[in-house]
């Protein structure tokens, strides 16, 4: 169905909303998760690798590999220094040497292997979640986009998501190798000597309180710097799209102050939280030359009185600073995980969203109408308990041109919302050729009418891919002829790439009649048998809009057509003129008539389309 995609949010085109409660909204960027390790939200990322199953197994063998080479190669030092080192047994210190190396070469190629695999998990499942979230945006309801602010929702699909990787492959993943590191040590310590492991033990809950310590300190310090980074981002963002007003009022300067202000409290609150982190990592050194000079002290005592080898103490030593080193990584890898799981919320959350529009359980396909239309006492109502259409009826016989004039915030808009159901109603009922549109599926309804908007939206492509959006399996031949048909062709004949002409991002390279001229050829190759549009040609020269108002008649012809009208040629050439105001249909006729009536139509009339004639 031709621009669906670019409806305007209703509230602030249809009423002016009362007080009310809000919908549910998705949660800000910064929201603080409600728990630190939820096991529910892990096992929910990892239901997005099931299908990756060997190469899991292949990651956990890995590093069940690296995690036994990492801890076997201090314990080879110490045969070494006890063993051939203490009896000169040379041959014996070969093999010990090339076990050494051996241990390394396996040890760095498991490190290699594992850190590929996880780049490789790690995209997957980055692929997997994005393509997740974007089928399920396209089946969510506007009245979801009405909300939500598109810049939340781009986070969640783009930051969130890449956080969710950090977490899985950098996050757990390596915090859980790190423990696994952290085992093997300690086993290895109170296999060799327990004695001196125990002693050696002592400051750990020292470690554990400096780790708490900074732990909240640093927690509260990232909040405030992620706090003022997307307050920095926001008004980055509003800058660049309000940069025709700055200029305008050559605001420039004021702009700058503003971000520099923003920018230096973002600076200033991370260089405080990266002061937290930097300080940690000093404080965890202190305690760990603490654990070697005890082990020093007592091993080389130990040593002296023989009841200890000097490569139990070597060994000891390599242990502990390979010891602290993982939770050194752990400590500094909190921040991320709390990030990435606040992340992982935000994402499902969602991820759970659920459409306000979906088929009913025994919806049936919509059979190809003549385009009857009928309202019968609509109430409809964005907001609960504020409605903006107050008992609706009309009717439309097939083929007739329907013109919906008044003021702004007269329920045009949403009469044209409830026909293409982009919104439930509260009450009454809106009926296609007989059939209830709230019965039928939605695919089926929305395939049999035509929407074209006052400003059209395109699509990053060629002129031939936008036109072929309206219906995918049209061929070049019928393409051309829909551009043809809608005065459209010649202007693309002249063009260097022809069809193949790329029309920018948002259709910036083609100018507004082109691109309204370019949206009706892709309404008409869609043949919709009802037709809705905002046919505005205010911002167009005498010619283009000409050149609009016979491609509009053509486009039209032989189709029940809905126009929020703003020309009054199509006014004078309308079946029936439907009169809004507040909500209400005030009066109904033809031009003639309501003009004799001398009413709301009247003052209408006389305030905006007189001037035209």
């Amino acid at each position: 169905m031709a621009e669906r995609a670019q409806q305007s949010s209703p509230p602030a085109t249809d009423s002016s909303q009362k007080p009310g409660k809000p919908p549910a909204e998705l949660a800000d960027d910064e929201e603080v998760i409600k728990s630190e390790f939820d096991l529910k939200i892990i096992a929910r990322m990892f239901g997005y690798t099931a299908g990756f199953r060997p190469q899991i197994a292949g990651a956990v063998v890995v590093t069940f590999i690296y995690t036994v080479a990492s801890v076997l190669r201090p314990y080879l030092l110490k045969l070494a220094i006890d063993g051939p080192l203490a009896t000169g047994d040379l041959r014996g210190l070969d093999i010990l040497v090339l076990l050494y190396l051996f241990a390394g070469l396996i040890l760095f190629s498991a490190m290699g292997a594992r850190r590929w695999l996880l780049s490789w998990l790690g995209q997957q499942l980055l692929f997997s979640l994005r393509q997740g979230l974007f089928e399920h945006l396209q089946r969510l309801s506007l009245g979801f986009y009405d909300r939500n602010r598109a810049g939340r929702i781009i986070t969640r699909v783009t930051s969130d998501v890449r956080d969710i990787n950090r977490l899985v492959t950098e996050g757990i993943v390596n915090t859980a190798t790190d423990l696994f590191v952290l085992v093997g040590i300690l086993f290895m310590m109170l296999y060799m000597h327990w004695q001196l492991a125990l002693l050696t033990f002592i400051v750990l809950p020292g470690l554990i309180a400096v780790a708490f310590y900074f732990k909240g300190k640093s927690r509260s310090a990232w909040r405030v710097a992620r706090e003022d980074r997307s307050v920095m981002n926001g008004n980055f963002a509003e800058s660049i799209l309000g940069v025709r007003v700055t200029q305008a009022y050559t605001r420039q300067a004021e702009n700058l102050r503003r971000f520099q202000e923003l920018s230096d409290r973002y600076v200033g609150s991370t260089l405080r939280a990266n002061g937290l982190s930097a300080a940690f990592s000093p404080t965890v050194s202190i305690i760990n030359a603490v654990a070697i000079v005890i082990i020093i002290w007592f091993g080389g005592v130990a040593v002296v009185q023989g009841t200890i080898t000097l490569g139990i103490v070597v060994a000891f030593l390599t242990y502990v600073q390979r010891f602290f080193q993982p939770l050194q990584s752990i400590s500094a890898r909190f921040d991320q995980m709390q990030s990435a799981m606040a992340a992982s919320e935000r994402v499902f959350a969602l991820l759970d969203q659920e459409p306000d529009i979906v088929n009913a359980p025994d919806a049936k396909s919509l059979p190809a109408v003549r385009g009857h239309v009928r309202f019968d006492n609509v109430v409809f109502e964005y907001v609960e308990n504020t409605p903006v259409l107050h008992g609706i009826s009309l009717e439309a016989q097939p083929g007739e041109l329907i013109a919906i004039v008044g003021h702004t915030g007269a329920g045009k808009t949403s009469i044209i919302n409830v026909l293409c159901r982009f919104y439930d109603i509260k009450s009454g009922a809106v009926t296609i050729d007989g059939y209830d549109i709230g019965s039928v599926t939605v695919e089926s309804l929305r395939e049999q009418i035509g929407l074209v908007l006052q400003e059209p939206f395109l699509f990053s492509g060629t002129v031939k891919e936008n036109i072929r959006y309206g219906r995918l399996d049209a061929t070049d031949e019928e393409i051309e002829v829909a551009a043809k048909a809608v005065r459209l062709h010649d202007f693309v004949e002249a063009q260097p790439f022809r069809y193949e002409t790329l029309v920018g991002e948002r259709g910036t390279q083609l100018s507004i009649g082109q691109r309204q001229l370019l949206s009706f050829a892709r309404a008409l190759i869609a043949d919709p048998r009802i037709l809705v549009l905002d046919e505005a040609t205010s911002s167009v020269d005498t010619e283009t809009e000409q050149q609009i108002q016979e491609a509009l008649a053509l486009l039209m012809q032989g189709r029940t057509s809905f126009v929020i009208a703003h020309r009054l040629s199509t006014i004078q050439n309308a079946t029936q003129v439907i009169v809004m105001d507040k909500g209400k249909i005030v009066e109904k006729g033809t031009h003639q008539e309501l003009l004799r009536q001398r009413g709301t139509y009247f003052q209408l009339y006389t305030m905006q389309f007189a001037d035209q004639e």
